[in-house]
């Protein structure tokens, strides 16, 4: 059943003229700040040839791209997340999914992995910019598939989140302003924990923005793989736990 509720979930979203709109939104954007980045790399590359040790396209263009398009996912994903649930009680037909033979578990996973496999989508598209290079300069693969694999898991997090703003309310419209607002928070939280201490607390460790940076620079650290799939996993949960306390009213 989980399958077949993803396969509904992503049907769904591309029946309606959003998820096409925000694919090629995002395409247009990226694709001209990745030719940006490409012509100031063609620029700097007469200066780079004399210093030792110098950065390549993968740490000048490919990872500031990316740097970027997570700043704009971050705005982009609560307009996906947010009819995911909200929609349902809107429409009076989570009633129905609750009281069928359907489990509350299976339904969220089902509802995220169909929102997951959006992701996977907008990730690999964007993917084949940095990958259009190969003919004509070589890549960092290894820190390649750090970039791609934070992105998955960045997302991922913000579809976890959003789903579970998005079961807090029939409103679409505050399940995509709250699902910012959270995301915000933890994006900066680790600014707010320096400003009011003035050094590294356990802030800055739930900051969405520090461990999304180590894997961007190529710094595969265990922790924070394991720092996403805890949130992730925190946020289904939770929207599990708020789904079946609905079912029992």
């Amino acid at each position: 059943m989980i399958f077949t509720i993803a396969r509904r979930e992503i049907t769904t979203l591309f029946l309606s003229p959003l998820a096409w709109i925000i694919l090629a939104v995002i395409q247009v954007l990226l694709g001209y700040m990745f030719l940006a980045q490409l012509d100031n790399f063609f620029l700097l590359q007469p200066q780079l040839l004399h210093l030792q040790n110098t950065p390549g396209v993968t740490d000048l263009v490919i990872a500031p791209l990316f740097q970027l398009a997570a700043t704009i996912m971050l705005m982009i994903m609560p307009l996906v997340t947010m009819r995911s649930i909200a929609e349902e009680k809107r429409n009076r037909t989570l009633c129905l999914l609750t009281s069928s033979p359907i489990s509350i578990i299976e339904l969220v996973l089902g509802k995220y992995l169909g929102l997951f496999f959006f992701v996977l989508i907008l990730v690999s598209l964007t993917m084949l910019m940095p990958l259009s290079l190969i003919p004509g300069t070589a890549l960092d693969f290894g820190k390649l598939f750090s970039i791609f694999l934070s992105m998955l898991l960045l997302l991922g997090a913000f579809s976890a989140i959003g789903l579970y703003v998005s079961s807090l309310t029939e409103s679409q419209t505050i399940a995509a302003v709250g699902t910012i607002g959270a995301l915000l928070m933890l994006w900066i939280i680790d600014w707010i924990g320096e400003s009011l201490t003035g050094s590294q607390t356990i802030l800055s460790y739930l900051s969405l923005l520090k461990h999304h940076q180590s894997l961007l620079e190529g710094v595969f650290d265990s922790s924070d793989i394991a720092y996403y799939l805890i949130l992730i996993t925190l946020f289904l949960v939770l929207t599990m736990r708020q789904l079946d306390r609905e079912r029992m009213l």
